[in-house]
């Protein structure tokens, strides 16, 4: 007995250094590897961001070189010149219609075949000129005054070679560092298996036992767990990080046919994505004013699935078939909308009362105090269940996705889950979250709390948002809070709580189609009469008391009081859309809002001119747009927020890497955009003065700081954000189909 113990022993430790040689071996390979691939990414990613600032050169230099005219050579090389100086752009050069290079500036190779980029458009092209230089050369086409040329940026390829050897040098080190830590962790693995069996009972009672022997497939249990581990964290690494896919709708697609094969993937919101209205006899197609909207709908359309919404349009009902479904968008379908109607009554509870007079007041802490109602929670509660049964009618499978939007829908998880007890439900909250002591208020806050806490993955704007739940859930239900994995367990099921911070689609599609930034400008000073030396600042909003509409003005005037020289030169062109007027406290603020840009008007106008501008009306998309690029400066004051999409979109519609955003520290989208003017919106004078800064502000600083924000909202757009919470989405399915196997 003892002999045959000895000799396993001695078996143990050979087999044990052997495991340890070959994760030893296996993590080296596997280090080799990266090492490899991190030289080729670094390549591609300097090559992809040589791509990026081309187009954003041609965006910006088409303007000034349609002004400038080819009659007028020294005009137009200054413009390129000027922009040449950029230490990372090699030259710029203009192809004329004759196919030859008419104008380059001091750096650029004069030796092009023009003729070689007249089937490009942006697409970055390697060449080897003939002294050895490598270059990568942009072709855009360019009409100056009636000729039709091509611009050309190159860049200097030397560049990607001094990337490559920078990240081999920072990588040599951590391989070599990761390489020892394979090493000892395949040893440390290797022998606390044996020292596990060596004192297993049954090996000390009977002193014969074998090792159990590996599976069919040839791994072990722990080898089959640590190769699961790997390939879950280079898809992982592979698409949450971003660092090699550009996120885009035929992206999203990619990650839904790898990683959710087959999933049926619905959506559930109170706002529509279409509406349709009639006016004047006639149904008109509307696209409401809303963030979540702008966020959603390209996620649907990449995701082919099912959005579900209440139908409140006049027309809505006229425009659907008999199930209450409609093919959108309209022009190219690429998703199901399903209707859900509601009666006024049922309105005026669910939305009016309990959503909106009560949590979004008790969310914002905008000092307007919440109501809580009865019967208002009634009718809450009774709409949630309507809209659970009608998620549980389009359900094709037992395990659907479905992601619930927003405040409206608190109840929800818990009701579909109750009914789809195997489906994912990521529920997203696109409002803040309040700190504990405030949310204490709320009459119906365990409801809310065991309602969300259906969800499989719950996500918020931030992760200041995600800890005031965790307070919340801590304080006020009996559940389990895991801080370090960032869940909550209740009823022995776990909601995972994430921040996932919103975005929009980079390019944005209302950017297509829109003319030169100086026709902007034209346009809209046409329209309100403003002359060509007058500066103009924008504000685009819902009529919400949350906006801080009425301390931006408040800041107009004080700008006026303290530098009086702007006084006929610059206008705040304010956008409101009507929004929840049935609410007193939405046409207080209406009112207040007229009557305060009357007062200020009154005390300064002169000549025709008057500083505010307030118009009380919904905005298209493109019109939004147009409004963006006529502007030198973009006011986004909100006094809380979740995330705030105006400040991102303004950045998205700047393609001419000008104008400045103004944006407050109470929006989320601070966190992301610091390179805005941040201001506190209840500091008057402190807003005024971000106003004069603004406008004051040079050309090459107003370059920078969008350069860096529109790299950042690119790189982290609505389908990234998407992304993070299906991929979450995936891992938990495939850990609950393991959990099921076992």
């Amino acid at each position: 007995m003892i002999h045959a113990r000895q000799g396993f022993g001695r078996e143990g430790d050979r087999r044990g250094v052997a495991h340890a040689l070959l994760g030893a071996l296996a993590g080296v390979v596997l280090i080799v590897a990266i090492g490899f691939l991190s030289s080729i990414i670094v390549s591609g990613w300097i090559q992809r961001d040589m791509d990026l600032r081309a187009e954003l050169i041609f965006h910006s230099i088409r303007d000034r070189a349609a002004a400038a005219g080819l009659d007028e050579k020294g005009a137009l090389s200054r413009v390129m010149s000027q922009i040449a100086e950029d230490e990372r752009v090699l030259g710029l050069g203009y192809c004329a219609g004759n196919g030859k290079l008419a104008i380059a500036t001091s750096e650029m190779p004069m030796n092009f075949d023009c003729r070689l980029f007249e089937r490009q458009h942006g697409v970055g092209a390697n060449l080897t000129m003939p002294k050895g230089d490598r270059i990568r050369v942009n072709s855009f086409p360019l009409t100056v005054r009636a000729e039709r040329g091509r611009l050309l940026v190159a860049h200097d390829l030397a560049a990607v070679e001094r990337g490559e050897r920078r990240a081999q040098t920072y990588v040599a080190a951590a391989l070599a560092a990761m390489a020892a830590g394979f090493t000892v962790l395949a040893a440390a693995l290797a022998l606390s298996l044996r020292r596990g069996w060596q004192q297993s009972p049954l090996m000390a009672a009977q002193g014969s036992a074998q090792p159990p022997g590996p599976r069919a497939d040839g791994l072990s249990g722990a080898e089959r767990g640590v190769n699961a581990l790997l390939a879950d964290l280079r898809l992982r690494r592979r698409f949450a990080q971003g660092v090699q896919v550009k996120w885009s709708p035929e992206s999203l697609r990619q990650l839904l046919h790898d990683e959710l094969p087959n999933a049926q993937v619905m959506t559930v919101s109170n706002r529509e994505p279409y509406i349709h209205n009639r006016v004047d006899g006639e149904i008109r197609l509307q696209t409401p004013a809303s963030g979540l909207v702008s966020a959603l709908e390209p996620v649907m359309r990449a995701c082919r699935g099912v959005w579900i919404a209440h139908g409140g349009g006049s027309a809505d009902r006229d425009t659907v078939d008999g199930h209450d479904r409609l093919p959108v968008p309209p022009a190219n379908p690429a998703y199901s909308l399903r209707r859900v109607w509601l009666s006024d009554e049922e309105q005026d509870g669910y939305y009016y009362g309990a959503a909106n007079e009560g949590l979004w007041p008790l969310c914002h802490i905008a000092f307007v105090r919440p109501t809580f109602r009865d019967q208002d929670w009634a009718s809450f509660r009774a709409v949630n269940r309507r809209f659970a049964e009608t998620v549980v009618e389009e359900a094709t499978c037992e395990n659907p996705i479905v992601l619930v939007q927003d405040y409206h829908f608190a109840l929800l998880p818990r009701m579909i889950r109750d009914r789809l007890p195997k489906a994912t439900i990521v529920t997203f909250w696109h409002i803040p979250w309040p700190n504990a002591e405030t949310f204490s208020i709320c009459p119906w806050r365990e409801e809310i709390l065991d309602g969300l806490l259906g969800s499989s993955i719950l996500g918020f704007h931030t992760q200041f948002h995600c800890n005031n739940f965790f307070d919340a859930a801590d304080r006020f239900i009996e559940s389990r809070i895991d801080r370090e994995n960032s869940s909550i367990w209740l009823r022995c099921a776990e909601t995972l709580v994430r921040p996932y911070p919103i975005s929009i689609e980079w390019p944005p599609r209302a950017l297509a189609g829109q003319p030169p930034v100086a026709q902007c400008r034209a346009n809209v000073r046409a329209r309100f009469g403003l002359g060509e030396d007058v500066r103009i600042a924008v504000g685009v909003e819902r009529f919400d008391y949350t906006k801080g509409i009425l301390d931006r003005m408040r800041a107009v005037e004080d700008l006026l009081s303290l530098a009086p020289h702007w006084i006929g030169r610059f206008v705040l062109i304010q956008v409101a859309a009507p929004t929840r007027s049935k609410l007193d406290a939405y046409a207080a603020l209406q009112q207040e809002a007229e009557q305060l840009a009357n007062r200020i008007n009154a005390a300064y106008a002169r000549d025709g001119w008057k500083p505010i501008h307030l118009v009380v009306r919904h905005h298209e998309p493109e019109e939004v747009f147009e409004l963006f690029r006529a502007a030198d400066a973009c006011i986004v004051s909100s006094l809380h927020d979740g995330m705030n999409l105006v400040a991102k979109e303004f950045v998205g519609a700047r393609d001419d890497e000008r104008g400045v955003l103004i944006l407050s520290s109470f929006a989320g989208a601070a966190y992301e955009l610091p390179e805005a003017l941040i201001v506190n919106p209840y500091d008057t004078h402190c807003m005024a003065l971000a106003y004069d800064r603004a406008l004051g502000m040079s050309p090459e600083e107003q370059g920078d700081r969008m350069r860096v924000m529109a790299q950042q909202i690119s790189a982290r757009n609505v389908y990234r954000w998407a992304a993070q919470m299906l991929l979450d989405a995936a891992w938990l399915r495939k850990r609950e189909k393991i959990a099921v196997r076992a």
